[in-house]
């Protein structure tokens, strides 16, 4: 005899809930715990503490803020542990990191010396000067890797996959410079290449230390040591006195060395040689 008996259906989560589960709103909240948080901490210190003591702290008080901001995104909203800003692990992917990032660089600027299109005229030699400027790039190198790679990235490849999340995620990486001065399509493919690159590295390692120290050092190297444009914002002197002359498109123009032909080559070279072993196994470590 067959039982006719209907089994009771799971009551459907309500709009509510299912706007909060959404990828998009997902994104938009992370992005705003996490980034929100630091133009309030720029404003208030500008408005409360004079210039002369506004150095370093500042900066380093609002990477503070996007740590636990994102800390509460993930253990709040994602509900889980987060395994990929463990700070047990970060000294030695941080190094890890800064050392491939200073490995693009050099690479970089050693192809146009030897093409002519970089000349040395000098060493401006180490001081005290070449610190300060570290404070705003493990700011930027922090942020806009939790935004693109942990939040970004994350929450489209719990959706709809690992080659999803790295074409969107990059796409949006490179998209972000546009505002910047000097833009190009070699700077926009660059800038993609990079995002490209930065997801293989998490993809790899499941963790965001290694692309924070690749991106902190790509930045300092390029401004701090190399003396040139960093995405078409002007640094001041750094360790090399060196000049980029030639066609824009080796030379990256007002962008900087980021929009040139040579960087993207190098950048691309490194995305593939991360990414053959980080799609081998994309699966999730630690799923939502």
């Amino acid at each position: 005899m067959m039982d006719h008996t209907l089994a009771l259906a799971a009551p459907r989560p309500s709009f509510a809930l299912r706007v909060m589960a959404h990828p998009v709103t997902r994104i938009l909240i992370g992005t705003l715990l996490t980034f929100a948080p630091v133009p309030l901490i720029m404003i208030l210190t500008a408005k409360l503490v004079d210039k002369p003591y506004r150095v370093v702290w500042p900066q380093l008080l609002a990477a503070a803020f996007v740590w636990l901001g994102y800390r509460f995104y993930v253990r709040r909203i994602e509900g889980r542990p987060m395994a990929e800003l463990a700070l047990p692990q970060a000294p030695r992917e941080l190094g890890l990191g800064l050392l491939l990032g200073v490995a693009l660089v050099s690479a970089v600027f050693g192809l146009l010396a030897a093409l002519g299109v970089y000349r040395v005229d000098g060493v401006n030699g180490v001081s005290l000067a070449l610190l300060p400027p570290l404070a705003e790039l493990v700011l930027v190198a922090l942020a806009e890797e939790v935004v693109f790679r942990g939040i970004v990235f994350g929450v489209t490849e719990r959706a709809l996959g690992s080659r999803a999340a790295l074409a969107l995620s990059a796409l949006l990486f490179g998209l972000m410079h546009l505002p910047n001065e000097g833009i190009s399509v070699l700077a926009v493919a660059a800038g993609c290449a990079y995002g490209v690159l930065q997801a293989a590295i998490y993809m790899k390692t499941r963790r965001l230390w290694l692309c924070v120290g690749s991106h902190i050092g790509w930045n300092y190297t390029v401004g701090q040591v190399f003396s040139t444009t960093v995405s078409g914002h002007a640094v001041t002197a750094g360790l090399v006195r060196g000049e980029l002359a030639g066609a824009p498109w080796l030379t990256g123009g007002a962008f900087g060395v980021e929009g040139s032909l040579i960087s993207l080559v190098v950048i691309t070279v490194a995305a593939l040689a991360w990414l053959r072993p980080a799609l081998k196994h994309p699966t999730l470590k630690h799923p939502a």
